[in-house]
C-alpha cells in the first residue's frame, strides 16, 4: 500500500498552515493531542450556545446568555483599580450594563464610544437587582451581525486556546476537508440515514441545535461508526493474516478425554462442553485457531483448557500452557496433575528455575515427544526449548496479550493452534475492542459444587470485631488474606500500611501464624511466603494487591480487604475469588472508613448484591468509563476521539461483522469500497493496517 493519498495531504500539514494560528498557538494545541488540522476535525464540540438575536433582555429568566442590538451610554471609571469599569446601555426595552475588570479605559472608549450601536453578546446576570453582561464574548458592528454565529459550537480548551481560535481553527480545516469515496456498506448507510463523511464532519462542527451534539445524532453516529469501522478492520486484517497462517489438522479421538471425563465428581457445565466444541472445531480446520476463553472466577476454565491440550495429544502432538509467573504455571501444575493422571499423560513444568542437567533432560524429553503437556513461564520460548510436535499453545492471559504479542507468537514459526485464556470479565463492547480479531468463548456458568461467598460492609471502628472473629477461624483451622490498600501511588507508604497491619495482627495471633507479601519485596521471598500460605503454615496472610493474581488456596476461607472504597470494582471482584474455593462456606468483609463517597458506596453495593463477574464489569464500565477500566495505556486498547464505548456497544459490533465481510468479499481491499477504506485507514492512523495490507 504506497504512502497517504494525496486527498489527504491537506488534512496532515503543520498547524500552522491553517489561518490564525501561529507557532504559540500550535504548541498549546498540542497538549489537546492536536498536531494536525486533522486532529482538529476529530474535536468536536460538546455542547452549542444559542446567540440568535432578539430584541430585548426584559423578560428572561437569568442568567443566559443573549444576544442584542444596544446604543451606549454614559462610561463609568472604577474608584480602584481593581474596581469594575461599567458601561450603561440601552435596548429596545430596558437597560442593562456592561461591566469590565481590569479594564483599559481607553480601549473601551475606542470599541464602545458612546451613542454609537453596537451588537453585543455574553451571558447576562442579575446582581443586586442590576442585569449585567461580565466581559462580553462579542462585539459587532451592527452591519457585521454574521460574524456572531447563531449557534456557538463549544469547544474543549487547553489554557492559551480561546473558543474563538478554536472556531476558526476548525472552520479553516472544514475548509479543506475533502469529498471522500465511500467506505461505509451502502444498505448500512441508508438504513441509518447517515450523510456522507463530509457532510457528516460539517454538520457535527455546526450543530443547529442542543441535541444534535448527542452520539445518537446521525453526523455524529456516522463519525463514531467510521473510528470503529477503521479499528475493526485492522483487527480483521491482522486475523485474516493469522488465518492464512496454515495450523495443522488436529483432530482428537476422544479417548483421553472421556477418561478425564469420567474421572470427574461432577458433570461440566454447558458453557464448558460448548467451549470445548469450539475448541475442537478450530483445531481440525487446517487454519490457525486464535480464540479467547473468557471465564469469570471459578467458571471452571482449567477444566477446558485441558481438554483442549488433550485434543492435541490424542492427534499425536504436544501442548503448551503458559503462565505469566512461576507461581501461577506451578499452580496450574497442581490443578492439571490429577486430571493428567486420570488419562495417563506425561506432564511436566519448565520454568527459570530449571537448571543444568535436570533442564537437560526436560529439554531432550520434549524434543523427542517424552513429555506430552508442557506447563511453563515464558521460559518456554527460550531458543534451545524444541518440542516435537507442537499443534496448541494456550495462554493464561493475566497480563494482557495484545495483538501484537499474539502475532509474536505466531512469528516462532510454530503451526500452533493459540487459545488464549483471560479470568477479567470484560463487557462486551471492550471485548470487542481488544479482542476484534479473536473468536471468543465465554464460560458464563459455574461448576456445581462451588459455595457461594457472604460479602459483608464493616467500618473499619469494628475493627476489634473483625479480628476477634478472625481469631475464631484459625482456631478452627481455617486461613485468612488480609488486604491493605494502595495508600497512594508511592510504594513506601504501602508498605509501612501492610507492615503496620502485620505488626499488630502478630501481636495479637502469634508471630508464627501471619505472613506478609508485598510488592517492594524480591520474588524469591514473596514466593517463599505465598508457599507457606498455600502448604498452611501461616494463617493469616497480610498482602498488597499482588495476589489477586490466581493463587489457589483452597483452605483459605476469608477475605478481608481493608479500606475496600479505594478500589476499582474489577479488582475487588478478583481478590474476592481467592476464597471460595475450597468446599467450606467463604466470607469476604470490606472494609470501609466513612463517610463514604456515593461512587464508593455503590461499588461496594454491587459487590455485596452479585458474584456475576460480568454484571460487575457493565457496572464498572458505566461507573468509570472505559480508559480507567483497563488501564488505557497498558491494554492496547484503542483510543477514539468521537466514538464511545460504553454508550456505542452494538455500533461496534455492526463494524466488526461489517470489517470481517468487507475482507472476505475483497481480501486486498482492491474494489472502490475496499480503496476507499484505505483511505479511511490512512485518516485514522491505523498504521498496523496498513503495514498489514501491504505485508499481506
Amino acid at each position: 500500500m504506497s504512502g497517504r493519498p494525496e486527498i489527504l495531504f491537506p488534512l496532515f500539514s503543520g498547524l500552522e498552515t491553517l489561518e490564525g494560528i501561529g507557532p504559540k498557538t500550535a504548541q498549546n494545541l498540542e497538549h489537546m493531542g492536536v498536531t494536525r488540522p486533522r486532529d482538529l476535525l476529530f474535536t468536536l464540540p460538546y455542547a452549542v450556545i444559542d446567540r440568535r438575536r432578539r430584541d430585548t433582555i426584559k423578560g428572561v429568566d437569568l442568567p443566559k446568555t443573549l444576544t442584542v442590538a444596544v446604543t451606549i451610554g454614559p462610561h463609568r471609571k472604577p474608584a480602584n483599580r481593581s474596581g469594575a469599569y461599567r458601561i450603561q446601555v440601552e435596548d429596545a426595552q430596558t437597560s442593562f450594563q456592561l461591566v469590565y475588570f481590569h479594564a483599559r479605559g481607553d480601549y473601551l472608549q475606542k470599541l464602545l464610544p458612546t451613542g454609537a450601536r453596537r451588537l453585543v453578546s455574553g451571558k447576562v446576570e442579575l446582581f443586586d437587582g442590576i442585569a449585567q453582561m461580565v466581559h462580553p464574548d462579542h462585539i459587532v458592528d451592527e452591519a457585521d451581525a454574521d460574524e456572531i454565529p447563531a449557534q456557538e459550537p463549544v469547544y474543549p480548551l487547553t489554557s492559551g486556546v480561546t473558543q474563538k481560535t478554536l472556531f476558526k481553527a476548525t472552520r479553516a480545516t472544514l475548509a479543506r476537508a475533502p469529498d471522500l469515496a465511500e467506505w461505509i456498506d451502502p444498505a448500512l448507510k441508508a438504513r441509518e440515514n447517515w450523510p456522507d463523511w463530509q457532510a457528516a464532519i460539517t454538520k457535527a462542527h455546526s450543530p443547529e441545535r442542543m441535541d444534535e451534539h448527542s452520539p445518537s445524532d446521525p453526523a455524529r453516529a456516522r463519525l463514531a461508526y467510521d473510528e470503529f469501522f477503521a479499528h475493526q478492520v485492522t483487527l480483521a486484517l491482522a486475523r485474516a493474516r493469522e488465518r492464512k497462517t496454515k495450523g495443522r489438522v488436529s483432530v482428537g479421538t476422544g479417548t483421553l478425554q472421556s477418561s478425564v471425563l469420567a474421572a470427574l465428581p461432577y458433570e461440566p457445565t454447558g458453557a464448558q462442553t460448548r467451549a470445548v466444541r469450539d475448541i475442537a472445531e478450530d483445531m481440525a480446520t487446517p487454519l490457525r485457531m486464535n480464540r479467547l476463553l473468557q471465564g469469570d472466577v471459578g467458571s471452571g476454565k482449567t477444566l477446558v483448557a485441558f481438554l483442549a491440550l488433550l485434543i492435541a495429544v490424542e492427534s499425536g502432538g504436544q501442548g503448551v500452557m503458559m503462565a505469566p509467573t512461576e507461581i501461577l504455571a506451578r499452580q496450574h501444575l497442581d490443578g492439571l496433575r490429577p486430571l493428567a493422571e486420570s488419562a495417563g499423560v506425561v506432564l511436566e513444568i519448565l520454568t527459570a528455575r530449571d537448571k543444568g542437567k535436570e533442564r537437560g533432560a526436560k529439554l531432550a524429553a520434549l524434543k523427542q515427544g517424552k513429555i506430552q503437556i508442557l506447563v511453563g513461564t515464558h521460559a518456554v520460548f527460550q531458543k534451545d526449548v524444541e518440542f516435537d510436535d507442537l499443534r496448541l499453545a494456550i495462554v493464561d492471559e493475566q497480563h494482557r496479550f495484545g495483538v501484537r504479542q499474539r502475532l509474536e507468537l505466531g512469528r516462532k514459526g510454530l503451526l500452533a493452534d493459540v487459545l488464549v485464556m483471560t479470568a477479567t470479565p470484560i463487557p462486551r463492547s471492550l471485548s470487542l475492542a481488544q479482542y476484534g480479531d479473536m473468536n471468543v468463548s465465554v464460560l458464563d456458568e459455574k461448576p456445581p459444587g462451588r459455595q457461594p461467598i457472604k460479602t459483608a460492609l464493616v467500618s473499619t471502628e469494628r475493627m476489634d470485631e473483625v479480628i476477634a472473629r478472625l481469631q475464631a477461624a484459625i482456631a478452627e483451622g481455617r486461613q485468612c488474606y488480609w488486604v491493605c490498600p494502595l495508600v497512594d501511588e508511592s510504594e513506601s507508604v504501602d508498605l509501612t500500611a501492610a507492615e503496620d497491619r502485620f505488626k499488630r495482627l502478630r501481636a495479637i495471633l502469634g508471630d508464627a501464624h501471619v505472613g506478609l507479601v508485598h510488592g517492594q519485596m524480591p520474588s524469591a521471598d514473596k514466593d517463599a511466603a505465598m508457599a507457606r500460605f498455600q502448604v498452611g503454615q501461616t494463617k493469616v496472610l497480610v498482602a498488597t494487591t499482588v495476589i489477586e493474581v490466581g493463587v489457589n488456596v483452597p483452605n483459605a476461607t476469608i477475605m478481608v480487604i481493608e479500606r475496600a472504597e479505594t478500589f476499582g470494582l474489577a479488582q475487588l471482584h478478583q481478590l474476592r475469588g481467592r476464597v471460595g474455593r475450597g468446599d467450606a462456606a467463604s466470607t469476604c468483609l470490606l472494609l470501609y472508613q466513612a463517610p463514604m463517597t456515593d461512587s464508593g458506596r455503590r461499588r461496594l453495593e454491587v459487590l455485596r448484591e452479585t458474584e456475576d463477574g460480568f454484571r460487575i464489569a457493565e457496572t464498572d464500565l458505566q461507573m468509570r468509563g472505559a480508559g480507567d477500566l483497563i488501564g488505557t495505556a497498558q491494554s492496547g486498547m484503542p483510543k477514539f476521539r468521537i466514538a464511545d464505548l460504553e454508550t456505542q456497544t452494538a455500533l461496534m459490533a455492526v463494524a466488526q461483522t461489517d470489517a470481517r465481510a468487507l475482507l472476505v468479499a475483497d481480501p486486498a481491499l482492491g474494489s472502490d469500497r475496499g480503496r476507499a477504506t484505505r483511505t479511511l485507514l490512512w485518516l485514522m492512523e491505523q498504521d498496523q493496517a496498513i503495514h498489514l495490507i501491504s505485508v499481506g
